[in-house]
């Protein structure tokens, strides 16, 4: 994370990649699925924030982990941005599912198990922001914090690959209904789907370095 947030040329990969996706997502032919339609072209914007939130929490767990070591607050400071921005993309990825569910399953809220399990997981990092607003002293604040952002990130995994998985779901990939890749290996999809995956990535990490730097300037303002 450090390192991306002292180099560029990542920055001009990430505006390259997002405006591929944009473009890419708009022209390219893609496969003629039943009810799907023209909608599987969403594809390249839910999962990628979804990805892109995943992979963002994970690095902040990284950095709790790094501040349990070390106590060193720099630590929580990275590991709550990573959060706010990966919450971000959460609440963006909830968005685009619940537009697609609306074309696609005729409502945008249907109480699949997925649908449900993301919402939970959400409220489980809101639960965080407002238990990091409970506290006043920074260290108790930062050791609270980190422990639970790991045990956050240990429930995040099972409520959205395992626990819906286990029964019946309108969505890909849940409940014996089978994932994109079983059934678009033809399709144009892959070509956008990946270099999106890492846009949207690395503009996450883009917008949390410029947090980053804002609560790292605050913080030394504080300390002098």
């Amino acid at each position: 994370m450090n390192f991306l947030i002292r180099t560029n040329w990542w920055k001009w990969l990430t505006m390259f990649l997002l405006t591929y996706t944009v473009v890419g997502g708009l022209l390219f032919t893609v496969p003629r699925l039943p009810i799907l339609n023209e909608t599987i072209r969403n594809l390249h914007f839910h999962v990628p924030m979804w990805f892109g939130m995943i992979i963002l929490f994970a690095f902040s767990v990284f950095h709790s982990v790094k501040y349990l070591s070390s106590k060193d607050l720099v630590q929580d400071l990275f590991s709550k941005e990573l959060i706010n921005v990966g919450v971000l993309f959460g609440i963006l990825g909830i968005i685009t599912g619940m537009i697609w569910a609306n074309f696609t399953w005729g409502e945008p809220w249907s109480n699949d198990p997925k649908q449900n399990a993301a919402a939970v997981a959400l409220l489980i990092y809101f639960a965080y922001m407002i238990l990091r607003g409970s506290l006043s002293d920074d260290h108790q604040k930062a050791r609270i914090s980190a422990i639970y952002n790991i045990f956050a990130f240990a429930v995040l995994i099972p409520l959205l690959f395992i626990l819906p998985r286990l029964t019946d779901s309108l969505h890909p990939g849940s409940g014996g209904n089978p994932g994109f890749n079983a059934y678009d290996l033809d399709s144009n999809l892959r070509l956008v789907f990946y270099p999106a995956v890492v846009g949207w990535t690395f503009l996450g990490s883009w917008i949390a370095g410029i947090m980053i730097r804002v609560s790292l300037y605050q913080f030394k303002k504080d300390s002098e």
